[in-house]
């Protein structure tokens, strides 16, 4: 029922309809992440018209994903006023989109009323769930997976709830 999760690429590649990401936290300490978010605070701002200097292997991984015919959406909870983390992701939300994905964003204070998992998660085709862990600080701790019907019918309610309050992308203004 509960399992150590496979790769993520295994997953999306394995995902025939929709993938959904619930992010819920305000700071992720990612060690990959770390060089771009110290440019960032330098004030290097990607330039949307060098997509080599944005894209990676994560947009190559979603547009591929995409063009199979498999929804990507993702749903940010936030606190406001936001973090520089949350500053950080919402500059470099563009490259996403291109890549296919649809994210909107939900300030934390309108998700007060919503019946929400204890963790982030991701929820394919409706049916698998893999579930992020984090240390207080942001730090990557593993992930779960599980299929157990009750978990991802919570997970599927609490996504929609979520987005169905949220604002997409282009009309969020932090």
């Amino acid at each position: 029922m509960w399992r150590t999760a496979p790769p993520f690429g295994e997953l999306l590649a394995g995902c025939e309809r929709s993938a959904v990401h619930l992010e819920m936290r305000d700071h992720y300490d990612d060690p990959d992440e770390a060089p771009r978010v110290a440019a960032w605070e330098s004030g290097f701002r990607p330039d949307p018209a060098d997509r080599a200097s944005w894209w990676r292997p994560w947009l190559d991984m979603v547009a591929e994903t995409v063009a199979r015919g498999v929804e990507i959406r993702r749903a940010r909870i936030v606190s406001e006023p936001v973090s520089r983390y949350t500053r950080y992701l919402y500059d470099g939300t563009f490259a996403n989109i291109a890549a296919g994905e649809q994210i909107r964003w939900l300030p934390r204070k309108a998700a007060s009323a919503l019946a929400l998992p204890g963790n982030d998660f991701w929820l394919f085709d409706g049916t698998l769930v893999r579930f992020g862990y984090f240390s207080g600080e942001g730090a990557y701790l593993g992930d779960e997976v599980t299929d157990h019907s009750p978990v991802a019918e919570l997970c599927a309610t609490a996504f929609e709830a979520v987005w169905d309050a949220a604002t997409p992308h282009d009309a969020y203004r932090i």
